[in-house]
């Protein structure tokens, strides 16, 4: 079982950057997939990005191309969501999630999840 903690969130305003981490317990982190997703109120939760296990290839939801880049570091076993040009519709809790693949980032496919982290994009 892996366990994933989040952190890094906060306040920024538009046009501003944050990097999310997403540790994990596991020391294999890297056999692991490591989507992120958010959840705004009253809103599903929906996929931003996925970096694949091992090889690590990354993976976009179209509303963040360009603007969120995920990457690992494996001796810190640690996943990070660098987001820049943040803009007010980021705002939402943004959580971590652990599966053997990306899974097209469908929610329900993750196994293993974080308890999410608050970014609020606000003048």
């Amino acid at each position: 079982q892996v366990q994933l903690v989040e952190s890094g969130g906060g306040l920024v305003q538009p046009g501003g950057s944050l990097r999310l981490s997403c540790a994990g317990s596991a020391s294999t982190l890297d056999y692991y997939a490591i989507g992120w997703f958010r959840q705004a109120p009253g809103m599903e939760r929906e996929g931003v990005g996925c970096i694949s296990a091992h090889v690590g290839t990354t993976y976009y939801a179209d509303s963040v191309k360009g603007r969120f880049t995920i990457s690992r570091d494996n001796a810190k076993n640690t996943v990070y969501l660098q987001m820049n040009n943040l803009k007010p519709e980021d705002t939402a809790v943004y959580y971590c999630a652990a599966d053997w693949g990306c899974s097209d980032l469908a929610p329900d496919e993750f196994d293993y999840w974080g308890q999410g982290t608050q970014v609020t994009v606000s003048s």
